[in-house]
């Protein structure tokens, strides 16, 4: 006798950002992170002045603990596979657009753009720049653009996620 066997699928489980520790869903760890850490250089910075080196250490605890929870909150705003999506469908009406050019070509740009708006929240595109450009010159694929190539699109990616928070918020 044949084995059958059977498998629950989930629709949409790859949106669900899940924890990768917990399982949970809505796990935003570049959010989280990114909150975390400038939360806890602030209140370290803060508890330093008013209480020393103890409070110092108790400042940058609790900022790390509220920026990591303020990361988190911005990075649910970006939904990474609906983002891909929208790209995907209309990199070829972006004014940049090369023809020929495959979406992966673009691709790499376009998420350190809208990735990076997350992490950069309240920097304009050109402070967060070399670190968007850091960030890129790490994903790229093999087609192997140059951050100029890609520029204008990570700033579109970036542009669009501003745009939605300024109507969202």
């Amino acid at each position: 006798m044949k084995e059958v066997s059977t498998k629950k699928v989930v629709a949409n489980e790859d949106d669900l950002n899940r924890d990768p520790i917990s399982g949970t869903t809505g796990a935003h760890p570049l959010g989280t992170g990114a909150g975390a850490a400038s939360g806890g250089v602030a209140g370290a910075a803060v508890g330093l002045v008013v209480g020393g080196p103890v409070g110092g250490m108790i400042g940058a605890a609790v900022g790390a603990v509220a920026g990591g929870l303020a990361g988190k909150s911005a990075a649910e705003a970006v939904n990474p596979t609906a983002e891909e999506t929208y790209w995907r469908e209309t990199y070829i009406r972006e004014p940049y657009y090369v023809a020929g050019k495959p979406y992966e070509y673009y691709a790499p740009g376009f998420r350190a753009g809208w990735e990076g708006r997350v992490r950069h929240d309240g920097r304009s595109f050109e402070q967060a720049e070399p670190e968007l450009k850091a960030a890129y010159e790490l994903a790229k694929n093999e087609l192997g653009a140059g951050w100029q190539d890609v520029r204008p699109a990570a700033r579109a990616a970036w542009n669009r996620v501003d745009l939605y928070w300024q109507v969202g918020r």
